[in-house]
């Protein structure tokens, strides 16, 4: 069985609680690693998979909002 490593799982986490709670909220990569506190390596990981499962949209000026919104 293959599991993603915790720090991951917990930043992916913790993306989508923020993007749930602040539906209108609007970052671009840099500012997301900031304001979960990750490396941005791990936060472009975390925003890939985010854009990849449709809970997130990359605009047209590299910001990641809800795909909903």
């Amino acid at each position: 069985m293959s599991h993603a490593p915790e720090p991951f799982n917990d930043a992916l986490r913790r993306a989508k609680t923020e993007f749930l709670e602040m539906p209108g909220l609007k970052l671009t990569a840099a500012q997301a690693a900031r304001l979960l506190s990750v490396d941005e390596a791990l936060c472009g990981r975390v925003l890939s998979a985010l854009v990849e499962s449709r809970f997130l949209a990359e605009t047209s000026n590299s910001r990641f909002v809800r795909a909903d919104h």
